[in-house]
């Protein structure tokens, strides 16, 4: 036995653990990954900066709860979502004079049922309003319209920028807003040979692409004080929009609106 105080070689204390003498060499690879992976995700989060670790592991092509024990580690976390608002009970399940005909539909092509809805955006001590046209089957935004006023122009130039690029949808479905119930949006579906479908008073859920999708867009937006002009505000509106249709990965299409819809075509 050596004495107390004495050093001892590596190949005596191999020989004592009962290992090669190259074992006391080796260095864990798992952390030096890990640092590679962190890295990985913070460089997708820069220019993802709401994607949560499901889409982060779909960009990256990484097993998802790797990504996920990653980001604990390293206390990496998205941007968070707004709470839900509450909802009021007494209004819940009252019917409009448009029933909901897509509750539970499921639609095999894209232009079978667009979804539509609107929000605020607060600027310094004023609004604008963004209303969105979705396809439901592709997620995409198929159309929208920015205005300085809450009113039935909003919402009939988001269709009109939609009818642009896509043919009529066979369901229109949005909640009881009064632009929705308007004479002239009503009298725009009939022309087309669109037909109207509406969720209960009260109830987002009946709604909920749209609700989702303006989830998104509100991380994605961020402060709005941080814009010098209202130019750029709408620029960054725009920005966004673009971003969701052409690159941000969808969590139920795997890949991207656009591309999507661009896969569907090719294979019918």
């Amino acid at each position: 036995m050596p004495e107390i105080g004495s050093q001892i070689t590596k190949k005596e204390l191999a020989q004592r653990l009962g290992v090669s003498r190259s074992s006391l060499y080796y260095q864990h690879k798992r952390p030096a990954i890990d640092e590679e992976v962190k890295n990985q995700i913070e460089a997708v989060l820069s220019e993802n900066p709401a994607y949560g670790h499901k889409r982060i592991a779909l960009e990256l092509k990484l097993n998802k709860k790797r990504i996920l024990r990653v980001m604990k580690k390293y206390g990496i976390k998205p941007y968070k979502r707004r709470a839900k608002r509450l909802r009021k009970k007494r209004d819940e399940g009252k019917q409009t004079k448009f029933e909901n005909l897509v509750e539970g539909f499921c639609p095999i092509r894209p232009n079978i049922v667009w979804a539509g809805d609107f929000t605020y955006i607060r600027y310094g001590a004023r609004f604008i309003y963004l209303a969105t046209l979705i396809d439901i089957f592709t997620r995409e935004i198929v159309g929208f319209s920015i205005s300085r006023f809450h009113n039935k122009e909003m919402i009939l130039g988001a269709l009109e920028h939609a009818l642009l690029k896509h043919s009529p949808p066979q369901y229109m479905h949005s909640d009881q807003g009064s632009e929705y119930c308007s004479r002239e949006h009503t009298s725009l579906m009939a022309s087309l040979g669109v037909k109207i479908s509406m969720s209960h008073k009260a109830s987002p859920w009946e709604n909920a692409f749209q609700e989702s999708f303006y989830s998104h867009f509100k991380v994605e937006l961020g402060q709005t004080n941080r814009f010098d002009s209202l130019g750029e505000l709408i620029e960054e509106i725009h920005r966004i929009i673009s971003y969701y249709n052409e690159r941000r990965i969808h969590s139920k299409l795997k890949m991207p609106p656009r591309e999507y819809r661009q896969r569907f075509r090719q294979c019918v």
